[in-house]
């Protein structure tokens, strides 16, 4: 007897799926290789934007939504949770017998990060997937953030926490962020993949390319992109 998925699944839930595997990798080695978990969970994030190239060219499925979303709970949300409670554990002593504040703050902040990662992404699901734009701080936009950070080095407890705790509001806010132009999906992308194959190149160049790009759509995605992205789509004919 055949698995009940068989042809139900697109190959872009392939993809989908092998993004959520992705996730589960990362969060094993974060305690032995917290920068090769940090690099997987940007690989996730190609993968995250390839499926969607795929089901373009090859067709999705009545589950790809769901699928999505789904791989998305791992990669994006508790595998970046993982990531930041490796790193503070490893620099604060962080003891179920000895619970400090650091430790309370390493524990519940990354927690609070997955609850409000799968309710944005819930909420994504059910109400945003056709629209041009999405409410709240995308979590693949989260997690890009707190890996890239810690794989251009930057290990403090205290500031990934900080931004872990930022975001734990800005996911589940009403601050509308537009959907990335193809080409600029593209070019981050491209990033990505150099940031996941030289991590170390030339004083860690592109991960803080990433980084960089990152907190711009961050900060002034809502803002600017919105007026610049749509004339630039119009004169593409992505409109």
């Amino acid at each position: 007897m055949l698995p009940r998925f068989v042809g139900r699944l697109s190959l872009a839930d392939v993809v989908t799926t092998a993004n959520a595997s992705l996730g589960f990798v990362a969060v094993v080695v974060a305690f032995q290789d917290v920068e090769l978990a940090a690099r997987l969970v940007l690989l996730a994030g190609i993968a995250d934007g390839l499926d969607g190239v795929v089901a373009r060219y090859s067709g999705g499925s009545k589950v790809g939504p769901y699928l999505d979303s789904l791989a998305d709970v791992a990669s994006f949300s508790v595998a970046p949770a993982v990531l930041v409670y490796a790193t503070a554990s490893a620099t604060w002593t962080v003891s179920f017998d000895a619970l400090t504040a650091r430790a309370v703050a390493a524990m519940v902040l990354p927690a609070l990060f997955v609850a409000m990662g799968v309710v944005r992404l819930g909420m994504y699901t059910a109400y945003d997937t056709a629209d041009e734009y999405t409410e709240g701080v995308p979590t693949t936009l989260a997690a890009t953030i707190l890996s890239a950070a810690v794989l251009c080095g930057i290990t403090s407890a205290a500031l990934l926490l900080a931004a872990t705790g930022a975001f734990v509001y800005l996911m589940v806010s009403t601050v509308r962020y537009p959907d990335l132009l193809a080409r600029d999906a593209l070019l981050m992308g491209v990033v990505h993949g150099l940031a996941v194959l030289f991590p170390y190149f030339y004083g860690r160049t592109f991960p803080w390319a990433i980084l960089t790009l990152a907190l711009a759509y961050l900060l002034a995605g809502p803002w600017f992109y919105w007026r610049g992205g749509r004339v630039l789509a119009k004169w593409y004919g992505n409109a």
